[in-house]
């Protein structure tokens, strides 16, 4: 299959690339050779293949949940540039200063 200068201008266009006269002969070429490859898999016998989501067994790696107390306030807040009460003091995001 070959790319033509109109598809090549396209995904330039698509993916927002500015593209020069060689540029653009180069990855009409490039992009045609790489459709070529992809039409080869395809003719590939996968018939005996079973369908799979993943090339590799997932598993969970995340560390299980556990309740723990929290910090006391007085810490949390030690820091904090304003506070009001038991809580953080922030600037509303519409509010002018």
């Amino acid at each position: 299959m070959s790319i033509d200068r109109e598809t090549v201008d396209h995904v330039a266009l698509l993916a927002r690339l500015a593209l020069s006269d060689e540029e653009r002969e180069r990855l009409s070429g490039q992009m045609s050779s790489l459709l070529e490859h992809i039409n080869l898999i395809g003719e590939a016998d996968t018939s005996q293949v079973p369908a799979t989501a993943h090339v590799s067994p997932l598993r969970n790696v995340m560390a299980d949940d556990k309740s723990r107390p929290s910090y006391p306030s007085a810490d949390m807040l030690a820091n904090a540039p304003a506070r009001e009460d038991n809580y953080f003091r922030v600037r509303a995001v519409l509010e002018e200063e």
